[in-house]
């Protein structure tokens, strides 16, 4: 585990969630998947529309899970096939009277986070991908228009990085940096 340095104290939590590339075999115990999405249930959002959704495989679902994996680019292929969960994290662009939630990947995001500090107090990790192919994915999932695919998030409890190949084994080792809060906070003005 890579515990975050920080310049002001934060939560625990904040501090050793992480994305790893390399996940123990083991699997993801159901009613933890669904601790994990409840968690993500509880996120705020605008006009608590709760816009997003997800599709989730197991390793053991072959054939779902293969075809998440064939959805994601070629630069995450290697390492998230290897997670014992794939999910696929999704965003309703539009509010049920019609009109657009212009805000909606916002509030996936924040419940995408509250997924992923619940999978850190249970000792799992998460790493949410963009590297996915849009079209393929909306193809494959046969998704309405409506419904954004935005990450793909690969699951499961910590492996060893020495599993990797390059050049995820070096990413793996690498410490962990984040701007400076001063580079990303401003009072008043920019």
């Amino acid at each position: 585990m890579k515990l975050a340095t920080t310049t002001y104290p934060v939560h625990e939590l904040i501090r050793k969630r992480w994305s790893p590339r390399s996940f123990a075999s083991y699997p993801v115990a159901p009613e933890t998947m669904g601790q994990l999405f409840e968690a993500a249930s509880w996120a705020a959002s605008a006009m608590n529309a709760q816009p997003w959704r997800y599709i989730y495989a197991h390793h053991a679902d072959q054939a779902t899970f293969q075809k998440m994996v064939d959805c994601l680019l070629p630069g995450n292929q290697p390492w998230a096939k290897n997670a014992p969960v794939l999910i696929l994290a999704l965003a309703e662009t539009q509010y049920e009277n019609g009109s657009p939630n212009t805000v909606a990947l916002h509030d996936l995001g924040a419940a995408n986070a509250n997924l992923l500090l619940e999978a850190t107090a249970l000792g799992l990790h998460g790493h949410m991908m963009g590297g996915f192919d849009a079209a393929k994915t909306r193809e494959t999932f046969n998704l309405p228009a409506t419904l954004q695919p935005v990450v793909f998030i690969a699951l499961g409890y910590l492996g060893e990085a020495e599993l990797l190949d390059e050049p995820f084994l070096s990413r793996e080792k690498a410490g962990r940096q984040r701007k400076a809060v001063n580079e990303i906070a401003f009072h008043e003005h920019l």
